[in-house]
C-alpha cells in the first residue's frame, strides 16, 4: 500500500518535520481540543478542519491518518489544502491521534475520527458580521465564505453609503432556491429601501406604504415565482442590565404581506391586529406558506402601548401556522395551526421546511420570537408526514441555537449557535440523513483554529448559495443611493 506521509509544524515554531514521539502513555480519556472536531461527520468538499489543545501542556502532536495518508502537526493541527483533499478523498473515517505533552512526558490520548460523508455541501455561506452588542452597526458587513476554501469576501459594506449620525442598517438577506444571482436585502435610515437583484437586474424598491404596516422585513421567496412573502413589523429593542439574555427585540404589531416584483405590487395576506404574525417560509413545492404568530390583546388602556407591552412581552408565544397557495391563481387560503406551541408554555418560531418537503425544523424557547439572544433557545423539528415533534438532541448544546437552513439537497442544516462563549453567535454545520438522524455538528472551519476566539462579530443570518453573488458592494451602494420604486397596494395579486 502507497504511503504518504505529511509533516506540517506552527509557524511560532522554529522546529520542523514533527514525528510522533517515540515513548509516551496511555490515556483513555479523549483529548480536548478546540474546534471540537470529535466524531463530527463533514461532507468530502468542506475547507481543511483544524484544531488546537485547548488545555493546559508544553506541547502537542497530532496526526490525520487514513487509507495509507498521514499528516502530521506540532502545536495545531493545519493540514494544507491539498494534504486535506488526500484524505478527503473518498466518504469513510480520517483517524485522529493526539498527543500531548507535559514536561518531558508524553501521552496518547484516546483516538476519535472524523466522519467523511459522501453527501456534498452547497459550496458557499453568506452572513451578516455584526458587533454583538447590536448598537454599533455601522461596523456591519453581508459577506459570503467559501467553504470548500478559506475565502471570505464583501457582498455590502454598511459604511459604503454612510455613517455614525446618518448610520445604515443593511439585514435580511436572501436567495431563491440558493440562487445568488437573484437575491434581496434590506436597508434601514439612510437611503432606507429594498434591494432586488434579478438575473443581472438591480433595482430598489420603497415598500413602504399607507395600506401596509410597514416595509418588508423578513422575507421568503416563492421557489419558482416572481414573489416575495414578507414579515411587516413595528419592532422594539430592551437592553438588560442584569437579564442574562441581555436584549429583548420585540414587536408592538406585525403583519404578513406579499410583494409582486415585476408589477412592484403588494397586499396583506394577514393583518389581524390581535396577531403578530412574523418569519415566513415557503414548502419546497410552492403551494404552502409557513409563518408564526402569536395572539395578544390589549388589557390596561391606562398606560400607554409601549409600556404595557414592555411588562408583559414574556406572555408572547408563538405557535406556527400555515397557508395553503396556488401557484396559478396567486391567491392563498386561510391559516391552519400546524404546532401550538402555547400549549407546552413556549414559544416556536423561524420554520424551515427541507428541500424535499418531509421536516420542519423550528426554534424553540420560553418566549418571544427573536430567539437568538434566548439562552434556552434549542432547535426542534417536526415529521410532516406523521406530525412528531422532538428536540434535535444531537445538534442543541446548553446555549443558544437559533437561526437554521437548509442545504439545497437536503443533508445539511447550518445553525447558529453561541455555545462557544454565549456571547458570539457562529456558524455550525450538521449532517442530517433520509430518515431525520443529524449528527453532531462542527463549527465554521478556519485557517488558523484560534480564530475565533479572536474574532469580535457574531455570524448573523446564515444562508447556503450554490455559488458566490459577483455584483461588487459598490454598484449594490450606487443603487442604494438612488430613488426607491413606489409599490401600490392591491386587494389581491393576480396573474
Amino acid at each position: 500500500m502507497k504511503t504518504i506521509l505529511y509533516m506540517c509544524a506552527c509557524v511560532l515554531l522554529t522546529a520542523c518535520g514533527a514525528g510522533i514521539p517515540e515513548s509516551y502513555t496511555e490515556s483513555q480519556e479523549l483529548p480536548k481540543v478546540y474546534p471540537d472536531v470529535i466524531d463530527v461527520t463533514i461532507p468530502q468538499n468542506i475547507a481543511p478542519l483544524t484544531f488546537q489543545l485547548d488545555a493546559e501542556a508544553d506541547g502537542m502532536i497530532a496526526r490525520y491518518q487514513r487509507d495509507g495518508v498521514e499528516v502530521v502537526c506540532e502545536d495545531k493541527m493545519q493540514p494544507s489544502m491539498s494534504q486535506w483533499r488526500e484524505l478527503t478523498a473518498q466518504a469513510g473515517d480520517i483517524n485522529v491521534d493526539v498527543f500531548v505533552r507535559h514536561g518531558d512526558q508524553w501521552t496518547h490520548h484516546k483516538p476519535f475520527a472524523i466522519h467523511v460523508s459522501s453527501d456534498s455541501i452547497d459550496s458557499y455561506l453568506s452572513y451578516r458580521l455584526i458587533p454583538s452588542s447590536f448598537v454599533s452597526y455601522e461596523a456591519l458587513t453581508i459577506s459570503q465564505r467559501c467553504l470548500e476554501n478559506y475565502d471570505e469576501r464583501v457582498i455590502y459594506d454598511n459604511k459604503l453609503c454612510s455613517f455614525e449620525v446618518e448610520g445604515q442598517c443593511i439585514n435580511c438577506h436572501h436567495y431563491q432556491q440558493y440562487n445568488p444571482e437573484r437575491m434581496q436585502f434590506h436597508a434601514r435610515q439612510k437611503w432606507g429601501g429594498t434591494v432586488i437583484a434579478y438575473d443581472g437586474d438591480i433595482k430598489k424598491v420603497n415598500m413602504s406604504n399607507d395600506s401596509i404596516l410597514s416595509a418588508g422585513v423578513y422575507p421568503a421567496w416563492h421557489p419558482w415565482l416572481k414573489l416575495i412573502v414578507y414579515s411587516t413589523d413595528k419592532t422594539l429593542q430592551s437592553f438588560h442590565t442584569t437579564d442574562p439574555n441581555k436584549i429583548e427585540v420585540y414587536d408592538l404589531a406585525s403583519d404578513i404581506i406579499a410583494y409582486d416584483i415585476d408589477k412592484d405590487e403588494v397586499t396583506n395576506l394577514e393583518n389581524d391586529t390581535t396577531e403578530f404574525e412574523v418569519f415566513p417560509a415557503w414548502a419546497p413545492d410552492g403551494k404552502t406558506l409557513y409563518y408564526c404568530s402569536a395572539h395578544y390583546e390589549r388589557q390596561n388602556y391606562a398606560r400607554s402601548a409601549t409600556a404595557e407591552f414592555v411588562n408583559r412581552y414574556q406572555e408572547l408565544k408563538y405557535n406556527i401556522y400555515k397557508k395553503s397557495f396556488d401557484p396559478e391563481t396567486m391567491q392563498f387560503g386561510p391559516r391552519e395551526l400546524v404546532f401550538a406551541a402555547d400549549a407546552q408554555d413556549q414559544s416556536a418560531t423561524l420554520p424551515r421546511i427541507s428541500p424535499d418537503g418531509r421536516w420542519l425544523v423550528f426554534t424553540m424557547a420560553k418566549f418571544g420570537y427573536f430567539h437568538i439572544w434566548h439562552h434556552d433557545a434549542d432547535l426542534w423539528m417536526m415529521d410532516l408526514q406523521t406530525g412528531e415533534t422532538q428536540p434535535i438532541t444531537a445538534v442543541n448544546s446548553p446555549d443558544t441555537e437559533s437561526y437554521h437552513s437548509w442545504s439545497s439537497n437536503g443533508r445539511w442544516l447550518v445553525v447558529s449557535s453561541r455555545r462557544d462563549d454565549g456571547t458570539f453567535t457562529r456558524p455550525f454545520f450538521a449532517h442530517v440523513d433520509k430518515d431525520g438522524r443529524f449528527s453532531k455538528p462542527f463549527e465554521l472551519p478556519q485557517r488558523d483554529p484560534d480564530y475565533h476566539r479572536q474574532f469580535l462579530r457574531s455570524y448573523n443570518i446564515p444562508e447556503f448559495m450554490k455559488g458566490p453573488v459577483e455584483i461588487t458592494p459598490q454598484t449594490f451602494a450606487e443603487v442604494l443611493k438612488g430613488e426607491g420604486e413606489p409599490v401600490k397596494y392591491v386587494q389581491s395579486l393576480s396573474k
